[in-house]
């Protein structure tokens, strides 16, 4: 599952760098998927618009035809189209479209997200979050708790304002998933870590944060370090609650 979340976090962001050579194939069809997502999500393809033929677009975009086929597939996958025989492929109604999807987050904070859906990802935060913070305390092992404690040292090192930072920051709240002892809640890691990444760097793109976040998290920390449950359900809760104000303030500054 780490491994899982590692690769959407490098896709997902923007000044992540692969080091290894893509293959030219795959590397085209992602950035068709890409803009074909964004063009979705955004509203510039509504739901019920058809897309263009295989051999239009393919056409007009100077790709293969294999190359489209395979980003209207990663398309599918995550419920933004459907593909049918002679109908053509059209773009899905919203409440199909897979929003946990790392790559569908990205594809949404790359324009202005609407405030609706911002508070959303943070109502799923805080029914997930305090809950497995809880568990985390409970289940605890002193590797996952020294995994914690890197990651909350990288943070306050780096900040949150540097990718480094950001990355830490989802480890941290990664390893208290995993520390939940919980398999099922295993597989909303990768999707809690985009929202983290977005919204983090979301508050922060017209001006740095305007308060420390760091204490809130050693308050966690130390919660689950004690195995006090109900401290860390606590700590959890008011970490996600001051995320969403800083947020709301970001919005606010923005209008």
């Amino acid at each position: 599952m780490a491994k899982n979340s590692t690769r959407g976090r490098q896709r997902a962001d923007a000044s992540a760098v692969d080091s290894s050579p893509p293959r030219p194939t795959r590397r085209i069809h992602r950035r068709i998927a890409d803009q074909l997502g964004i063009d979705i999500v955004s509203g510039r393809h509504p739901p019920g618009t058809i897309l263009p033929k295989e051999v239009q677009a393919s056409a007009k975009l100077r790709v293969s035809r294999t190359a489209y086929r395979e980003a209207v597939r990663i398309l599918t996958a995550k419920g933004l189209v459907e593909s049918r025989p002679k109908a053509g492929t059209r773009v899905s109604d919203r409440h199909r479209w897979n929003f946990l999807d790392p790559d569908v987050l990205a594809w949404v904070f790359s324009s202005e997200p609407s405030e609706a859906f911002i508070r959303a990802l943070f109502e799923l935060r805080e029914i997930v979050e305090p809950q497995a913070a809880a568990l985390a305390a409970q289940r605890r092992t002193s590797d996952q708790l020294a995994r914690m404690g890197h990651a909350l040292e990288e943070m306050t090192r780096h900040g949150l304002s540097t990718p480094e930072g950001r990355a830490a920051d989802e480890s941290f709240h990664e390893e208290i998933l995993k520390a939940a002892g919980n398999e099922p809640l295993l597989s909303l890691t990768s999707s809690i870590g985009a929202a983290i990444r977005w919204t983090t760097i979301f508050k922060q793109r017209r001006r740095r944060l305007p308060r420390d976040p760091i204490p809130e998290h050693r308050r966690l920390y130390a919660a689950i370090t004690e195995g006090n449950a109900k401290r860390a359900t606590e700590a959890a809760r008011e970490l996600i609650q001051l995320a969403l104000q800083d947020t709301r303030t970001s919005l606010d500054t923005g209008n």
